[in-house]
């Protein structure tokens, strides 16, 4: 999603990031992704993905996290440390839960279970990243329609 944004212009990036919106990039993280999502739903696969995700995770947040903040501005020991404490932090948090959700689900019902499981994550992260995108829209819109109606109830109060 954040690749996409990128090449739509909706998302700014550092300069030296700007390789995440190009079309090899959205091409790799959109095969990469489906590989992703289908081996999830192999049980006992999912479980070892777990393992190799959760580095990787952590890796991915802070990387994604250090690109939205400017290169020339900041100091580049304060622009990866937010990265890491911000992205990678956060990142790993949510692939050690859902790590978590999965390795229980397959002690309780033998990998069966992991099925719903999968399938709430996918869901669940479809519709964050795409809130991720519009919320500050949204919030845009939503502050716009308060003023025009905080002037309304102003101009309709002064008439009476």
């Amino acid at each position: 999603m954040t690749s996409i944004a990128m090449k739509a212009g909706w998302l700014p990036v550092a300069g030296s990031e700007d390789w995440m919106g190009s079309w090899t990039a959205i091409l790799s993280f959109g095969v990469a992704s489906l590989l992703e999502i289908g081996a999830y739903y192999i049980p006992v696969l999912d479980n070892l993905l777990d393992t190799i995700a959760t580095p990787l995770a952590v890796g991915a947040g802070t990387l994604l996290a250090a690109s939205f903040l400017p290169v020339g501005d900041w100091d580049p020991m304060l622009r990866w440390g937010l990265g890491i404490v911000a992205g990678g932090g956060m990142a790993g948090t949510i692939q050690l839960g859902t790590s978590a959700i999965r390795l229980f689900s397959t002690k309780t019902t033998g990998g069966t279970g992991n099925v719903l499981v999968a399938t709430g994550e996918h869901l669940t992260a479809g519709i964050g990243s795409i809130m991720a995108l519009l919320l500050p829209v949204l919030m845009a819109i939503l502050a716009l329609l308060m003023v025009i109606f905080v002037f309304y109830r102003l101009f309709r109060r002064s008439k009476v």
